[in-house]
């Protein structure tokens, strides 16, 4: 089976001045379909630099990142754009909704800016916060919504555009251990026995049981506890 995403040899460097700081050492990784994978490590470890390059929001120092068999860094700016809006859902630590936007509208904004039919996004929107259990909550606004609520909308909207792979940083830093629990095992469900794959970085080591493979990052280097 061909991973969703795959790290070839890939190193992330920066310079402080005459140092150089080894953000990512060279890493080999691969994720595949109906996979939930865990990155754990301490902070300034490299886990966020790591999420960034799989996310094409940084590019590698060396080695490759393939995504579906295209190789992100022979693309052009244009055409990782269009791939981190179409084949990469993104969440965060916090959800980020926007504080004028109605439930429904923050998933329907994103499908819009992916210029998917603007009849079919909606449905889509409301069969999406139907499906995470959102039914009763479409119309409201951020402010009216529980801390685990908003992390369902953000997973929501990370589904929209069905992407290949979903990248998870921190999403349940906010969270008390009952709400946390809800949202890996939503992210558990959406990647199981499908063609999708997503990534979590997390300090919360009491989800890990949830997920299929666990990779400790320390230093920038990332290595397989299981």
């Amino acid at each position: 089976m061909q991973p969703i995403l795959k790290f070839e040899g890939v190193t992330k460097n920066y310079k402080s001045g005459p140092t150089t700081i080894h953000a990512l050492r060279e890493t080999d990784f691969e994720a595949k379909s109906g996979e939930l994978i865990a990155i754990v490590g301490p902070s300034g470890s490299g886990k966020s630099t790591f999420l960034s390059l799989a996310g094409a929001l940084l590019s590698p120092t060396d080695g490759k990142i393939i995504l579906n068999g295209q190789e992100i860094g022979q693309l052009t700016k244009k055409e990782q754009t269009q791939i981190r809006l179409t084949e990469i859902g993104f969440i965060f630590q916090a959800a980020h909704l926007v504080p004028y936007l109605r439930v429904v509208d923050q998933v329907r904004f994103i499908g819009n800016q992916a210029k998917q039919n603007k009849d079919e996004v909606t449905k889509k929107s409301v069969d999406l916060l139907n499906h995470l259990g959102l039914e009763s909550r479409t119309t409201f606004y951020p402010k009216d919504l529980s801390g685990g609520e908003k992390q369902r909308v953000a997973i929501a909207r990370s589904l929209i555009n069905s992407p290949s792979i979903i990248l998870a940083d921190e999403p349940t830093a906010s969270l008390d251990t009952e709400r946390s629990r809800e949202v890996v095992e939503l992210l558990r469900k959406e990647v199981e026995g499908t063609e999708r794959a997503a990534i979590m970085v997390t300090h919360d080591e009491r989800m890990l049981d949830l997920c299929d493979h666990v990779y400790r990052m320390e230093d920038g280097r990332l290595t397989k506890d299981r």
